[in-house]
Order: structure tokens, then C-alpha cells, then sequence
């Protein structure tokens, strides 16, 4: 029997240490892209939240919307945002920082990459598991935060 013969077949209860072991999974296959782009993890995380976002953001902005997302330090984010404008992926324009064409391009060719693996990875995952996961890992997200919270209270 195959290791994932047997994952799939013995349906193991999630805890933190699967979740990481999925979490760090995925993400070493997404850094391998990120890799060849010349884009860490958290600048990715950085440029992505600059796209999507619904206004122009400043840098203090940008820095909360990461660190809602990462959890990582202030000072860390803000030199990933001074790396992202070096590499012309970002623009200051006044108090604001906007994405450039290149940075969209960037991101748009990362995903277009991750896309593939991305569907071997979750395909053939039952909408109806994708939903109690998808419901799980929303209330533990929930509670972390707010254990992180009166941690950091």
C-alpha cells in the first residue's frame, strides 16, 4: 500500500501538524515557481495584496494588510515592500504605492505556472470535503488569530 493509499484510505483527523505538513507542501511548490521569478514567498504575498486591493495603499497600509495575512514582523514587511520598488514591481506615487505593469506581469505569470500543479493537487476533491475543510480551517483561523491577539494584547 502507498503512503497516499493510506492517507486517503485510514482518513485521518486534522490537527496542527497536518495542517502544517499541507501548508508547507504547497508552499515549498509555489516557492519553487516564486524561485525561478526571482520573488520570495512574502514579497509574492506583498505584491499580490498591492493588485488586489481596492485603493491606492500606503506603505503602512500595504505593511497591515500583509501582516494580517503573514503575521510577520512590521519591520520585515516594510523592507520586502522596499525590495518590491527596487525591483520595479512597486510604484510610490505621492504617499501611495501602486503596482507597476511589470508586477502585474509577474504575478500573472506565476499564476498562470501554479495554475497546472495547482489542479492536480486539489482535483478530485469532493466539492462536499472541500467545504468541511474549507469550514474547518476557517474557525481555526479564527480562534488562532484570537489566541494571537491576547498574546500579543
Amino acid at each position: 500500500m502507498t503512503i497516499g493509499t493510506a492517507l486517503t484510505s485510514t482518513a485521518p483527523l486534522a490537527d496542527a501538524r497536518a495542517l502544517g505538513l499541507a501548508h508547507y507542501a504547497a508552499r515549498g511548490v509555489l516557492e519553487h515557481v516564486l524561485a525561478r521569478h526571482g520573488l520570495t514567498f512574502q514579497e509574492q504575498v506583498a505584491l499580490r495584496a498591492a493588485i488586489t486591493a481596492d485603493a491606492p495603499q500606503t506603505p503602512d497600509g500595504l505593511v497591515a494588510r500583509v501582516q494580517g495575512s503573514l503575521k510577520a514582523d512590521p519591520a520585515d514587511l516594510h523592507a520586502t515592500l522596499d525590495g518590491l520598488l527596487a525591483k520595479g514591481l512597486l510604484v510610490a506615487d505621492g504617499a501611495c504605492l501602486h503596482p507597476t505593469d511589470a508586477g502585474r506581469e509577474l504575478l500573472a505569470a506565476v499564476g498562470a505556472e501554479t495554475a497546472p500543479v495547482s489542479a492536480r493537487i486539489w482535483g478530485g476533491i469532493s466539492e462536499e470535503d472541500l467545504a468541511a475543510a474549507g469550514r474547518v480551517l476557517a474557525l481555526v483561523t479564527e480562534r488562532a488569530d484570537a489566541e494571537l491577539a491576547a498574546l500579543t494584547a
